[in-house]
This record gives structure tokens, sequence and C-alpha cells, in this order.
């Protein structure tokens, strides 16, 4: 097992970032503090967090073979849709792995209102 840890990142307390395959991101930046409470906003930044996670063990997003996306807010995520498929592309291109969309009562971290979590294979 192998924690990840990407380069001036500060270190989580309670669990980790990513372990060779895995991670679970919210809107924080490196220093874990929250960008915005919008939510395209925060789909970007978590989607940049788990790429990074993913970069730092030597894989790339077409490497990513599952999605799991965790909602506070459904209404508002349905009005951004547009905002965040631009996002998709810009950061996995055409690259469409198996995804969910799971809305949930609350997260852990507050203003959170997205969590993304990502598994991917990474050839060796």
């Amino acid at each position: 097992m192998k924690i990840l840890l990407p380069d001036g990142r500060k270190a989580p307390i309670g669990y980790s970032n990513g372990i060779s395959v895995d991670a679970g991101q919210v809107d924080w930046d490196a220093q874990q503090n929250f960008m915005s409470e919008e939510i395209s906003s925060q789909f970007y930044q978590a989607f940049r967090n788990f790429l990074a996670v993913l970069e730092n063990s030597g894989g790339l997003p077409e490497h990513i073979y599952l999605i799991s996306s965790f909602c506070i807010d459904k209404p508002s995520y349905l009005e951004a849709s547009s905002k965040l498929g631009k996002i998709w592309g810009n950061l996995m291109g055409k690259h469409y792995p198996a995804m969910s969309m799971i809305f949930v009562y609350d997260l852990l971290d507050y203003p959170a209102k997205i969590e993304l979590e990502a598994t991917a294979v990474i050839p060796n």
C-alpha cells in the first residue's frame, strides 16, 4: 500500500488523499481551504484534486475507470450541468469511465456540496 500525497499539499488528518488507485476529493486547495460554495467551482477543484493524486502515482486521466460523485444539492447540480460538462471536457476530454451520481443529505467537510471519488488502474 502506498499513501499518495501530491507535492506541496498539507497532509490530511484521519484519512489519505489517495492510496494506490483511489481518491475522494472535495473543493479545497493544497492547504485544505475551500475556494467557493458554487457547485461548478467545487466540481472543478475536486476534479483537479483527484487528478493531482492520480498524477502523483504516475497515472493519467484515461486510467480512471470509475467515478462516484456525492452531492448535497440536486437542484444546483442540475442547474450547473452545462458548466460541469465543459469542465469535464477540459479535464477528461472524451474519456467517460463508469460513473455514479449519488445525492446525499450532507458531507463531512463544510461547505462542501460535492465530493468526487475516482478509481483507476495504472499500468505497470
